[in-house]
């Protein structure tokens, strides 16, 4: 299969699950707060969901995917975006919010290992890192359109996830004319008891740990970030929205990870942005109130976020080199283990401390996680 074909309506459907399911919630939470009525610790609790539902979904997806092929996952990935979307349009009350939640992120569990499958069996060898730090970018664009819809759409936050469930039924119906069915899925992987565990696999206990801390100390600028913005100073609605989209513009930088991997090394690739993501989340708390500076943080967080998550990516498949699903289920997963604690503690700690000493906390948390960076010694069968 030639590679765009493939990656375009993969970077779609990430758009739509990753960019409009999930992390959109972050940028209308404070127009569905005002509406529905709840705190900030409801709004991590809340927000912790999504990641819950991806720690619940993702274990799933890579056994099924194994099984029968990708497609199948997509196409169940791209209804439950759907109907996560249409559910927290229309809520009524933070419970069906809430369900609409799980859904959407349960989307994300459900969408990641099947494109690792897809690319491993229809996109070449030497082209795989490409295919797979590319779609993985898709989240960038979808987090563009989010903020585009709310500068249009502000404060009208329901209209906004109808918009985006439409635009998702489009992405599902591509996907589904593109990925090959079942009949063509001849599979190379196999699973085997206690792949599951990091136990005896070199390199696998650092990539777990590390998952863990950076899902830990990202969360709390997907969950507050645009609420400690405008909490911070007297902004318009399109300079909040506008906030947002510098996040997706920049991240779309981290679709150059797989070639920075290749010049530098994943070791180095790693630390630097770690060290960004760190440096992103304390730069917005050391002066908020400035645009530019909360601008500059937003920039910086998205392109280390995304060009990370590509890394982490590139470093899980390099770790369980047997599978391609399992290199991106096992450190995803632990990724949004650490999310789950960050948006429950960050949600208690704003209430307790303020946004601007949580935010500083969690971006140390995240200078501890560039200490643990993969070792350079380490022999990785190359992406190229």
């Amino acid at each position: 299969m030639k590679l765009l074909r493939l990656i375009l309506p993969g970077i779609a459907m990430i758009a739509s699950t990753y960019g409009l399911a999930r992390f959109s919630f972050g940028l209308l939470l404070p127009d569905i707060q005002d509406s529905l009525q709840f705190s900030d610790v409801t709004s991590g609790t809340i927000s912790a969901l999504f990641y819950i539902a991806f720690c619940l979904t993702i274990s799933l997806s890579t056994l099924i995917t194994i099984k029968k092929g990708p497609r199948k996952m997509i196409f169940v990935a791209g209804l439950a975006a759907l109907f996560g979307l249409l559910l927290m349009g229309s809520a009524p009350n933070i419970y069906i919010l809430g369900l609409g939640v799980l859904l959407a992120g349960a989307s994300t569990g459900l969408v990641s290992p099947p494109y690792g499958a897809a690319i491993s069996l229809w996109i070449e060898e030497k082209k795989q890192g490409t295919a797979n730090t590319w779609i993985n970018s898709g989240t960038s664009i979808g987090i563009i359109v989010s903020g585009l819809g709310a500068i249009l759409l502000t404060p009208h936050w329901r209209i906004t996830y109808f918009i985006y469930a439409f635009l998702t039924c489009i992405t599902l119906l591509w996907n589904l004319q593109i990925i090959p069915k079942e009949t063509m899925y001849s599979t190379r992987m196999i699973l085997k008891r206690g792949d599951y565990s990091i136990k005896g696999v070199e390199g696998a206990l650092r990539l777990g740990v590390a998952s863990v801390l950076l899902g830990t100390c990202s969360a709390v600028f997907w969950t507050f970030s645009r609420s400690f913005f405008e909490s911070a100073g007297k902004y318009e609605d399109w300079q909040l929205s506008i906030f947002w989209v510098v996040i997706g513009v920049l991240g779309i930088l981290g679709g150059f990870s797989g070639s920075l991997i290749e010049k530098k090394g994943l070791s180095f690739s790693y630390k630097f942005a770690t060290i960004l993501l760190s440096v992103a989340i304390i730069l917005l708390a050391v002066s908020p109130e400035k645009w530019f500076i909360a601008y500059s943080a937003a920039g910086i967080f998205g392109g280390s976020y995304i060009f990370l998550t590509g890394v982490i990516l590139v470093w899980g498949i390099r770790v369980f080199i047997h599978n391609a699903s399992l290199g991106i289920g096992v450190p995803f997963l632990l990724l949004a283990v650490g999310q789950v604690i960050g948006s429950l503690s960050a949600g208690l700690f704003i209430d307790l401390w303020g946004y601007a000493f949580t935010f500083i906390i969690f971006g140390c948390a995240g200078l501890l996680a560039s200490f643990i960076n993969p070792k350079k010694k380490q022999t990785y069968p190359s992406i190229s």
